[in-house]
């Protein structure tokens, strides 16, 4: 399985989006600090993520919502509740 996955920081509020094949792995690394884009942001909580079988649909699916807005935007209304948690 290959996900695409949203984070949001406890701290600074902000949005993560990755993907990865091991999502279990790859959120206790972004917690770890090791991470560079992501350290100043620690902890992170998973609000989204959506899994798929090829890991080409996911890269698809990750740069989909990363470079057109309005993909975005649709996904941010559609988990508006899990986002003002926390």
């Amino acid at each position: 399985m290959h996900f695409v996955y949203i984070l949001k920081s406890k701290i600074t509020k902000k949005l993560y989006i990755g993907c990865t094949s091991d999502l279990k792995t790859r959120f206790l690394e972004h917690n770890s600090r090791t991470e560079k884009s992501t350290k100043n942001g620690v902890p992170w909580i998973l609000v989204y993520y959506e899994a798929f079988l090829a890991k080409s649909d996911a890269t698809k699916r990750e740069k989909q919502i990363k470079s057109f807005k309005s993909a975005y935007g649709f996904l941010k209304r559609r988990i508006k509740n899990s986002i003002a948690l926390e």
